[in-house]
């Protein structure tokens, strides 16, 4: 099996080594020439430009940011040819699942998204989202379905569509939150001492911070303005930090107590299995403690 990897960033680089490691040929291509052939080196795999790979491949994976992505799919799609699969990993999947459909006519193409990043030690319990839109992209889902939970990942299968919502809150907010709170942070005069005293929840708060803060500028805006309704859940989110805000400032322990009350009552509603979710919470808190 022949994969070309189109795009040589963190990702591409993680999913040449993921796939050579699973035994299959790499074709690892990008724009900068300099970057391949170290990279050719590195990773002792084939290198090529865009074109090239694309006709040499059996799969084609597209592992640029979204940005650059239509450009790339316009490139390539006078080369991609029949019983090919072409692969995106985009973390927002709509704009780039219709992309791929407007230009890519002979061959399958799948909207997938590997919900980790580079720094991942392969795929094991590591969410894996697949995003087919007719028949025969959800029979080709179901076999690399199959593929990927042998080596381990928790594999969904939803619409592109359904995808965007959920990210929405999976990532677009967290990433919202870390860095109002890490704006929030630095206005500490003290912030660096702070660290010395951090708690379990405080190493949490100022990791998610820190590490938001240092993510790469283009990834967070691209979600930020492709998944859907961010502005509307991010409202949300202020309005209720006023409430809370509000209550606080009534100085009254009680209300505090009973507002949480409130909500422990309705996670027991809305969790499936709320002991469980407990006890993964317990573990993230021992982990962010070492």
């Amino acid at each position: 099996m022949r994969t070309a990897i189109l795009g040589a960033g963190k990702m591409g680089v993680w999913f040449a080594k993921f796939c050579k490691e699973n035994g299959e040929h790499v074709i690892l291509a990008d724009r900068k020439k300099e970057k391949l052939a170290k990279l050719a080196k590195e990773l002792d795999v084939e290198t090529a430009d865009f074109t090239e790979a694309v006709k040499k491949a059996d799969n084609i994976m597209i592992c640029v940011s979204i940005s650059a992505f239509e450009d790339v799919v316009k490139k390539i799609a006078p080369y991609v040819h029949k019983g090919q699969n072409v692969l995106d990993i985009c973390s927002v999947k709509e704009q780039p699942v219709r992309i791929m459909h407007k230009y890519i006519k002979n061959a399958l193409v799948l909207g997938t998204h590997p919900v980790f990043g580079p720094g991942s030690k392969g795929v094991r319990n590591k969410a894996y989202v697949l995003t087919p839109t007719n028949m025969e992209e959800r029979a080709f889902a179901e076999k690399y379905k199959g593929w990927l939970e042998k080596v381990g990942a928790r594999v969904f299968v939803m619409s592109p569509e359904k995808h965007d919502q959920l990210m929405s809150v999976v990532l677009g907010m967290p990433h919202f939150i870390g860095l109002v709170a890490c704006d929030t942070l630095l206005e500490q005069a003290d912030y660096a001492e702070t660290k010395n005293l951090a708690g379990t929840t405080y190493r949490m708060l100022f990791t998610l911070a820190e590490v938001t803060a240092l993510e790469n500028p283009e990834l967070f805006s691209s979600l930020q303005i492709n998944l859907p309704d961010m502005d509307k859940i991010e409202s949300l989110f202020i309005e209720k930090a006023r409430e809370w805000l509000n209550l606080i400032k009534q100085k009254n322990p009680e209300v505090v107590a009973a507002k949480m009350e409130q909500l422990k009552s309705r996670l027991k509603r809305t969790s499936r299995d709320y002991e469980k979710s407990y006890e993964i919470m317990y573990k993230m808190l021992e982990v962010a403690e070492n």
